[in-house]
Order: structure tokens, then C-alpha cells, then sequence
């Protein structure tokens, strides 16, 4: 699909989307449906749908074994390596160089990052998973942070409308704390991975394994994708963006969509600096760009303005956006804007070998093994006294390489073509808490190349993240062993916030305009047509992998907006 974008001659639109994401897409195509003429923003370059340039590498087609040279990583992606499993050759042109988008830590923040269209929806995991009461209900029960402004009967049918269009695969369990959704078939479990989930059931019935819930789509509806998006081909290629659209972006169905109303008009390559506030009316007349390639200096208006910039962008831009009535940022009376930082804590788990299924292989290499929802403090039998709320696993099995030792020559060459054993791996995804302490704030004083101010990151983990990572190991190891695992190897390695690319909060919803940014409709308390529905609207962080609920949250604040312009009150 090639996307127009706009030209410099129209300035005034219905509604104005920052941000071409997860829950960017997801505005404007919702806001396009209903009519609005709608302007999509976006800091990065553009990118066509199918033209992915490496989606059709083989492995040879790749450099160094698909490895950044220690040169470049130095020179460009000294923290985004930090993973150092995640800049690699075929995906790197999707990833910021930090050389050129500089942050500030007073503790360490990994910040993962591509700016282009589409943002990380070409790049993201894919996982769906619902929320529950559980995670609504957890601040207020526990006295923690505030309470969210919203239960699960008022986000379910969102569930089901954004589910529905995005198409997840799944299989239903009947969990209380990750509710099932409408589901396309699952993608199975294999042979190792269903032996798996037997044996764990047998000795642990709460925990369960089972295929992981991902926005691949493991069959093709008509009536629903309508040739847009193709049938999953099990490629395991997913990072370098999908030419067949078998999974979920911007680029492969939300946008398509909008474009198709006549209602959508995108300009790439342009920085918002910030929303511009008019205190005659008590709201935003509208936003001033930055042009990347032409540094001119823009001004767009509109009559609805959606923030979808990512939790630390919008953020950013909130902030920025200082005027008479706002001297701290944009909505930010409470003063709570940057702060309550989250991301999900990771880097522990284990791994092992499963023996005895020598005889079974798999076809393809799909899109997702197995999940672990969350079996900790969900209810009385289940309550800890060491730390409060849970963790899920990620992980799957496969058949190894053959390693054969003391063989040269012919029988090498032969035994080397030999599947291995299967090895089985998981890690341990765990909720961190929503401390005020934990927070982004800008430096006036410092520029980057574009005038905006540097980001400075302050956050870290905890004494109650601590403790629930010790559990989470040790319940990883146990689970193994119960699956019969050899060479049980386990690794507990605190990662820094933003890791695992899932950050959260900087501008929570709430009931109280005191002590939050937005209300139960993503709507700013002290400025009502602007909306912001990425991961910064988020009041706790759950165990869960978040997206699938911005865009839940996304569709309902468009639905809630269009009947507020309707009855006059926007």
C-alpha cells in the first residue's frame, strides 16, 4: 500500500494523530471510519508496506551471520545493545543509532527505539493477552499508586472489537487472570511442548501451558481481511517486517483502511514539538511540527488531537508543551506527568534438555511456543507474603543443532545433518510496581539536533521486584523438573527498565485530576480534545504484554471522542 503523504499547503484538519504505532494506526483508522479527516504525524521516514528489504534474505544473503560488527555497534548502537541480542543486520535499518537521538540516565534505561512509519508495530512480539479484574482492582486492593478508572466489563467488548480486526491466535483456557478472547485457531504446541504441559499440570494444575496468544494470523477470514493480510508462513521472520501481512502493523491493516475512507492523510519526516494550548477556549488549538529534511517550522490545527508517540514520546511532547496555564507541561496540574515509570522486569528464567522424542520433528518454524500466564497472588491460595503481584513465562521447544563429539571427516558430515535433542527454554516476564520515584523528565538546557530537550531517565528496579525474581526462577526450575529436564541451566540477570520494551505509565489514567493525567476515557482532565491512548496512559504495568490493550483503549476513547463531538461538548 503506498500511503500518501501530505503535502505543506493544508493546515487544518478534523483530528490530528501523533504517532503512526500500535495505537497511532489504530486512532487514525478509527477516526478515518467515522469521517473525521485525519492527519497522521509521524518523526520518521516512510516505509511501503511488502517492500521489507531484507524480508526475503536467506541466512547467506546476510553479513557476518546476521551480526553488527563490535565497530558499528560502538559507534551507533552503544545502548541499544545492551540486549545484545537485539541490533542485528537484518533489522537494524528499523533501529534508531543512538549517536543520533542521545538520552540522559541517572539510573540505567534501556530505550528501544525506531522511528519510521509504522513505529514498533513492524517490530513488536506480537503476544495478546487480556487483562482482568486482577490487574484493575490490584492498586486499590493493595494500596498502591491510584486506582485505575476502569474495570474489566468496560474495556471486554473493546477486547473483542480490536481482537475481531486484528486476528489473534489462541486457545481458550477459562483463566480468570487472562481472560479468553476471540480467537483464531492456535498455533499448536509441539510434540515437546505438549509433554510439557501435561507433566507441569500433574504436579502444578495452576500452572499452564499454553500456545501463545499472537496477532499471526494462523487462518484467513474473507470477510474480515479481504486480501489485505496472508495466512502466516511460519518463516520465523517476523523483525524484519511481513511482505505476506500475516501479522499485525500499521502498515498491513490499520492504515490501509484509513486510507481506503479518503480520510487519511500522513506526513513522515515531521517532529512534534509540542501541542499548543489556547486558553481562551480550555483547549488545544492544534500542534507545531519540526520538518526533518527542510527544518521549516509547521503548524497544523485540529479540532481532535490523539498522542500516540509511544509512553516516552507522548510524554516528551506533553512536557514540552509549556505555556501560561501549563508552566510543567501540557494537563500536568497533578504534577504526576513523567512520573510512575513501568516496564515488565526480565532476564530470568531456565532452560534444559527434554529427551525421548528423537523419533518426532516439526514443519516450519512458527511464530510462537508456549505462555505461562501469571499463577501467583490471584487469589487467597495462591497469596505470597514476600512480595505482591505475579509474573508469566514466555519459551518454546525446539530440536537443537547436532553437536557430535570426537567424529571427523565423512561421519561428521553425516551426523552434523542430524537433528539434535529438543532443548526447552523460558523466560520470565514479572510486573513492576508503579513508583512515583520512577520517572523521565527534560533538560531545557540541553538540545538534541532537532531543539527538542534531552530525555533524562530515573528509574530502577526494586526490594519487591527483587523478591518476585528469585520466585520466578526457582518456579521456572521447578517446572522443568517436572517436565523431566536434563542440564537445567537457570540465570537470574536484573535488566534495567525498558528492556523489554513494554514501558508503561509517565502519564496514568485515574479517577482523581490530583493525583493523574487522564481520565477513565484517556481524555487530559484539564484539556478535553486531546487524547492519549499509547502506554502512557497506563496505571499499572500487569504481567501481561500490553499492546492489544492500547488499542482496546484506543478504539473506545475514538467511539467516546466521535459522541462527544456529536453532542457538542468537543
Amino acid at each position: 500500500m503506498n500511503f500518501q503523504v501530505e503535502g505543506q499547503n493544508d493546515y487544518t484538519y478534523d483530528a490530528i494523530v501523533i504517532g503512526s504505532g500500535i495505537s497511532g494506526g489504530y486512532a487514525a483508522m478509527e477516526l478515518c471510519k467515522k469521517g473525521y479527516k485525519t492527519l497522521v504525524l509521524e518523526r520518521g521516514g516512510k516505509v511501503t508496506h511488502g517492500a521489507y528489504k531484507t524480508a526475503g534474505y536467506a541466512p547467506w544473503d546476510l553479513p557476518n551471520q546476521n551480526m553488527v560488527t563490535a565497530e558499528e555497534i560502538a559507534k551507533h548502537y552503544f545502548k541499544q545493545n545492551r540486549l545484545h541480542w537485539w541490533v542485528r543486520e537484518d533489522h537494524k535499518h528499523f533501529i534508531n543509532k543512538d549517536d543520533e537521538y542521545p538520552y540522559d540516565e541517572i539510573e540505567r534505561f534501556d530505550w528501544i527505539r525506531g522511528h519510521h512509519l509504522g513505529g514498533r508495530s513492524i517490530m513488536w512480539g506480537r503476544h495478546c493477552y487480556r487483562w482482568s479484574d486482577i490487574d484493575f482492582e490490584a492498586n486499590a486492593k493493595e494500596g498502591i499508586a491510584v486506582d485505575w478508572p476502569i474495570r474489566y466489563k468496560d474495556i471486554e467488548p473493546w477486547y473483542d472489537y480490536v481482537e475481531t480486526f486484528v486476528g489473534v491466535s489462541g486457545q481458550k483456557e477459562g483463566l480468570k487472570q487472562v481472560p479468553d478472547g476471540r480467537f483464531l485457531k492456535p498455533f499448536q504446541l509441539n510434540c515437546a511442548e505438549q509433554h510439557m504441559r501435561e507433566s507441569i499440570a500433574n504436579i502444578y494444575p495452576q500452572r499452564v501451558v499454553t500456545p501463545g496468544r499472537v496477532a499471526n494470523l494462523s487462518e484467513y477470514k474473507p470477510d474480515l481481511h479481504k486480501g489485505k493480510r496472508g495466512v502466516c508462513k511460519t518463516r520465523a521472520r517476523c523483525v524484519r517486517g511481513c511482505p505476506y501481512g500475516a501479522y499485525f502493523s500499521s502498515l498491513s491493516a490499520t492504515l490501509p483502511v484509513a486510507e481506503e475512507t479518503g480520510n487519511l492523510s500522513i506526513r513522515t519526516h515531521s517532529i512534534v514539538h509540542e501541542i499548543i494550548f489556547d486558553k481562551k477556549s480550555g483547549k488545544a488549538s492544534g500542534v507545531r511540527v519540526k520538518d526533518t529534511e527542510t527544518g521549516e517550522e509547521l503548524v497544523y490545527e485540529a479540532r481532535i488531537i490523539f498522542c500516540n508517540a509511544s509512553t516516552i514520546g507522548s510524554t516528551a511532547i506533553l512536557l514540552n508543551s509549556r505555556s501560561e496555564t501549563f508552566p510543567d507541561g501540557l494537563g500536568n496540574a497533578s504534577g504526576e506527568l513523567g512520573h510512575n515509570m513501568m516496564d515488565h522486569h526480565y532476564g530470568m528464567g531456565a532452560s534444559g534438555e527434554l529427551e525421548g522424542f528423537e523419533d518426532k520433528y516439526y514443519k516450519g518454524r512458527k511464530p510462537v511456543g508456549f505462555y505461562i500466564p501469571r499463577f501467583r497472588n490471584i487469589d487467597e491460595a495462591t497469596r505470597r507474603s514476600d512480595y505482591v503481584r505475579g509474573f508469566g513465562y514466555q519459551g518454546g521447544a525446539h530440536r537443537g543443532p547436532n553437536k557430535p563429539q570426537g567424529v571427523i571427516g565423512a561421519e561428521l558430515k553425516e551426523t552434523i545433518f542430524k537433528p539434535g535433542p529438543y532443548h526447552v527454554a523460558m523466560t520470565c516476564f514479572g510486573e513492576l510496581l508503579p513508583y512515583h520515584e520512577n520517572k523521565m523528565f527534560l533538560n531545557f538546557d540541553k538540545l538534541d539536533m532537532h531543539g527538542m530537550p534531552i530525555i533524562t531517565f530515573d528509574a530502577k528496579l526494586r526490594e519487591n521486584e527483587r523478591l518476585m525474581r528469585l520466585d520466578g526462577v526457582t518456579c521456572a526450575e521447578e517446572m522443568l523438573e517436572a517436565a523431566g529436564a536434563k542440564n537445567i541451566y537457570s540465570y537470574n540477570d536484573a535488566t534495567a527498565p525498558g528492556a523489554c520494551i513494554h514501558e508503561m505509565g509517565t502519564a496514568r489514567m485515574g479517577r482523581d485530576r490530583k493525583t493523574s493525567v487522564l481520565n477513565k476515557w484517556n481524555q487530559l482532565h484539564d484539556v478535553p480534545n486531546v487524547f492519549v491512548t499509547d502506554g502512557s496512559c497506563m496505571t499499572s504495568a500487569g504481567t501481561q504484554n500490553p499492546s492489544i490493550t492500547y488499542m482496546a483503549l484506543t478504539a473506545r476513547a475514538v467511539d467516546y471522542a466521535d459522541k462527544q463531538v456529536n453532542a457538542g461538548r468537543l
